[in-house]
């Protein structure tokens, strides 16, 4: 068996793992895998016992490396996060405590209950993979992979997401309720309460580092490339959008339609890669008019509008 074809193996015994811990929501776990390939960071938003930490919990132990989780609340300051420096008699000098963001895989629970102040002090380690205390420059672990929950109904002692954190998130994944038939296997199932405390690794952070860089290297056809750009372009030029997607939107969308391609055994990427990862990787970056809100207009059926108007392109390159 050749390097891909095990890492492609890898990847659907990583995919399966997920899916005996988290029932019922394949499609959810294979954005998570993709996202997770991409090197992106992720925002898993739904109402309180869906799964959201159990799946990332799930996931940390699957593929091992270094876990860390913080717990958000307004309490909570910009030094729990990255570390600080404690000044050391018996030295004369300052140590850093490194944060708890000096993982591989950070969970941020309940993201949107952290002060603005406190959210700010994660778009360092988001974008530029290190954190800065006391004005030096810390380099985060490698992988990175960043992924918060939000609760998207309660209000009360929580604070908006900033446009520009929101853009720093590759994809936002929506769990919602499970069927009535896999709900009652949850019910039934002995490890119910904490399915993912019954798994074990079975890859390892260095292997999945290698994964990541076999993904960068999937091919992207310049006709392909140009769909990918209407399609962006497009939802700024939509009547009920006062902000469409960024150029990092582009690159992200690029990046996950790849990570798409390696999880289907292929080294290049075909639109059908873009079409089904426009949503979940566009859609919570896009501002619309309050006029469209107010009509009940979403993101996700302004880009399902544009992909549909987009034309496809008809012939390839490899």
């Amino acid at each position: 068996m050749d390097n891909r074809s095990a890492d492609f193996t890898l990847c659907n015994e990583i995919r399966r793992n997920l899916e005996n811990c988290i029932l019922g929501k394949k499609v959810e776990i294979e954005r998570l895998m993709v996202a997770l390939l991409a090197g992106g960071h992720i925002l898993l938003e739904d109402v309180p016992g869906t799964g959201k930490t159990q799946l990332v919990k799930a996931l940390a132990r699957t593929i091992g490396g270094h876990f860390r989780r913080i717990q958000c609340n307004p309490d909570l300051l910009p030094t729990d996060i990255t570390g600080v420096a404690i000044y050391h008699p018996r030295d004369e000098a300052f140590i850093f405590r490194p944060g708890p963001v000096m993982a591989n895989l950070l969970l941020v629970d309940e993201i949107n209950r952290a002060t603005t102040k406190t959210q700010s002090a994660l778009l360092e380690a988001m974008e530029e993979r290190h954190v800065t205390v006391d004005g030096e420059s810390y380099a985060l672990p490698v992988p990175f992979v960043l992924i918060a929950t939000q609760n998207p109904i309660e209000f009360e002692g929580t604070y908006t997401l900033p446009e520009a954190q929101l853009d720093r998130f590759m994809m936002k994944i929506t769990l919602g309720y499970p069927d009535e038939a896999t709900e009652r296997q949850m019910v039934l199932s002995p490890n119910s309460s904490a399915p993912a405390d019954s798994l074990f690794p079975i890859a390892d952070i260095e292997r999945i580092a290698l994964i990541m860089g076999s993904v960068k290297r999937v091919h992207v056809d310049e006709a392909v490339a140009d769909y990918l750009i209407r399609i962006v372009r497009a939802t700024r030029e939509h009547r009920g959008v006062q902000l469409g997607a960024s150029p990092r939107a582009a690159i992200s969308l690029l990046a996950a339609a790849k990570a798409s391609a390696f999880l289907q055994e292929r080294d290049y990427i075909i639109p059908d890669d873009i079409k089904q990862l426009a949503s979940p990787v566009l859609a919570h970056r896009m501002m619309l008019h309050t006029e469209s809100r107010v009509n009940g207009l979403t993101a996700e059926e302004v880009i399902e509008t544009v992909v549909r108007e987009t034309n496809v392109p008809v012939r390839m390159e490899r």
